[in-house]
C-alpha cells in the first residue's frame, strides 16, 4: 500500500477561501491559449484527475494527463500549492 507524504485539503475548504470554480476546456495548445496562460501566471488552475479506485483528487496548477479537468478559480491557490484537494464537489462547479 503507498502512503501519499503530502497533505490534504478539503474541496469545500477551498471554495469557501477562494470562490467558486468555472470548468476551463482547452480547445488548442496550452501555450497557444493567451486566457489560459494568464489564469496559470495567476495560480488560479486546478487540474482535477480520477485515481485508481475512480474518486477525483485535485492538483494545484497545471499537469496535462488524458482524462483531467481544469477549473479555474477567481482568486489565487497559491497558498495551497503543495497540496492534494479531496472531496470534490461537482455541484458548486460552474460548467
Amino acid at each position: 500500500m503507498k502512503l501519499l507524504k503530502t497533505e490534504t485539503i478539503r474541496f469545500s475548504q477551498i471554495v469557501k477561501e477562494r470562490g467558486q470554480p468555472n470548468v476551463y476546456t482547452l480547445w488548442e495548445k496550452p501555450s497557444a491559449d493567451r486566457r489560459f496562460r494568464a489564469q496559470l501566471k495567476n495560480s488560479r488552475v486546478m487540474t482535477v484527475q480520477k485515481s485508481e479506485s475512480g474518486t477525483d483528487f485535485g492538483i494545484i496548477g497545471f499537469k496535462e494527463t488524458k482524462g483531467a479537468r481544469y477549473l479555474v478559480f477567481p482568486k489565487s491557490l497559491k497558498g495551497f500549492a503543495d497540496k492534494r484537494v479531496i472531496g470534490i464537489d461537482w455541484a458548486r462547479v460552474r460548467e
